[in-house]
């Protein structure tokens, strides 16, 4: 559901660009209206255009007059790409912070995190299956 911290058109905005990112909303494909998302999330149609406009503004979205909104062409790239700079900026750089401190060197940080990749089922590498 919706929480309160967070500006309602942002969550939003929020909800339809994971959408596309996890692939559920597709390059062309139509996107939500304000008034089903109104609906749906029970909040002021207004306040859902906000957030649609946000996208459009974004470049994540495109609306074409009399039709609606659709998924503009390579909107899931870019999340995916603005993605993994914040999952770096959040994750790997303190990690690689905290490995020199430690004294390890950059082969033994990736030993590492293979071994905890492949404790929880991620490939090593694309393309590649952990049995």
């Amino acid at each position: 559901m919706l929480d309160e911290a967070t500006p309602l058109f942002m969550q939003i905005a929020e909800r339809v660009s994971e959408e596309i990112a996890d692939g559920l909303r597709t390059e062309g494909q139509r996107a939500p209206s304000s008034n089903e998302l109104a609906i749906q999330y029970r909040i002021n149609p207004a306040t859902a255009a906000k957030g649609l406009n946000l996208l459009i503004d974004q470049g994540l979205l495109e609306k074409r007059r009399g039709i609606g909104m659709f998924v503009a062409a390579g909107a899931r790239e870019r999340l995916l790409v603005a993605g993994r700079l914040r999952f770096g900026r959040k994750y790997v750089e303190p990690m690689v912070t905290e490995a020199g401190r430690l004294g390890m060197s950059t082969d033994e940080l990736v030993a590492l995190i293979l071994e905890f990749g492949g404790a929880v089922g991620l490939p090593a590498s694309k393309g590649s299956v952990t049995a």
